[in-house]
């Protein structure tokens, strides 16, 4: 019985690598990132008090806070990448914003794509995913595709 098991976890294997490698080579290299908003522990009343349109621009500014968080603890690597995003414009609304992890020399160290849903007008919302990374050490993150969509 574990021989057999064997057999069929090999290839089950196998094919999850293959997909997740043709899904990473199929997000391509984009050259047009923005990068992460900068960490602002005190409210912005100014955000709170200006109004939205639907501009990329301002719909971008939803994202108040993206940064990594090492939570690596006794040798073992653990890092999260968390993130804050307000909803300022007067629909309840969707995100999904992709992002990059770019190390000191400039090489792409991880990449991965956040969704947001159902956030009420007003409604800031915070979330966390864990990454690959093996250091955050001179790890710079990109936004590289932000969007809002109105939802019902």
């Amino acid at each position: 019985m574990t021989n057999h098991r064997r057999f069929i976890t090999a290839p089950l294997v196998a094919a999850t690598a293959a997909v997740a490698l043709a899904l990473t080579a199929a997000c391509g290299t984009d050259n047009s990132t923005t990068p992460a908003p900068a960490d602002k522990s005190a409210p912005e009343k100014a955000q709170q008090d200006k109004k939205a349109d639907s501009s990329p621009e301002n719909e971008r500014a939803d994202l108040t806070r993206f940064r990594l968080d090492d939570r690596s603890q006794a040798g073992f690597t653990n890092i999260w990448v968390v993130w804050t995003v307000k909803n300022t414009s007067g629909k309840k609304s969707n995100y999904h914003f992709d992002w990059e992890a770019v190390d000191s020399n400039g090489t792409r160290v991880a990449n991965s794509t956040e969704f947001v849903t159902d956030v009420q007008p007003g409604q800031t919302t915070t979330g966390e995913s864990p990454t690959t990374l093996h250091s955050a050490q001179g790890v710079k993150l990109n936004i590289t595709n932000f969007d809002r969509t109105a939802t019902y």
